[in-house]
């Protein structure tokens, strides 16, 4: 793969991207005015379930950059959001044996034309405040004693 060709990473991305938004849907109200996408520590939280690892800043930024250019993912408001054509791109990835989600993804890319970058850049400052919102969310909450809640009387 040349230096103009799809990277893992923007796999590994795009697939947090479509596993992170429908994660998130059970979570909104039919009512609600929060719009369609996930926050970008939805996305961290994914891509760490994924690969056991948290995304740099420069990782997910060369990414992005490389599938909004394709016209896969959107990013409005700090909203990220999976397009028609992203929409298209996951439901018709083939599925390998033994291969993960994630390669056949980039396979897939890879099969298309190269990409190309759109202008979007993501903050250091950013990136460090979904990590530390990931991390404070996934720390589970200490468990409470019965023997120590006070008793109604």
């Amino acid at each position: 793969m040349g230096e103009n060709g799809w990277r893992w990473t923007d796999a590994w991305i795009f697939v947090s991207v479509v596993i992170a938004n429908g994660a998130g849907r059970h979570r909104r109200a039919a009512s609600s005015r929060r719009p369609e996408g996930v926050r970008l520590a939805d996305v961290l939280s994914t891509a760490d379930h994924l690969n056991q690892a948290i995304p740099e800043r420069h990782e997910v930024e060369a990414a992005v950059r490389r599938l909004v250019g394709a016209g896969l993912v959107s990013v409005t408001d700090g909203w990220f959001r999976i397009t028609a054509d992203g929409e298209h791109l996951w439901r018709t990835r083939p599925n390998a044996g033994l291969a993960t989600t994630v390669d056949t993804v980039q396979g897939a890319l890879t099969r298309r034309h190269s990409p190309v970058c759109a202008e979007w850049h993501l903050e250091e400052a950013d990136h460090a405040a979904a990590v530390q919102e990931y991390v404070v969310r996934s720390i589970p909450a200490p468990r409470r004693s019965p023997e120590n809640r006070s008793r109604p009387d």
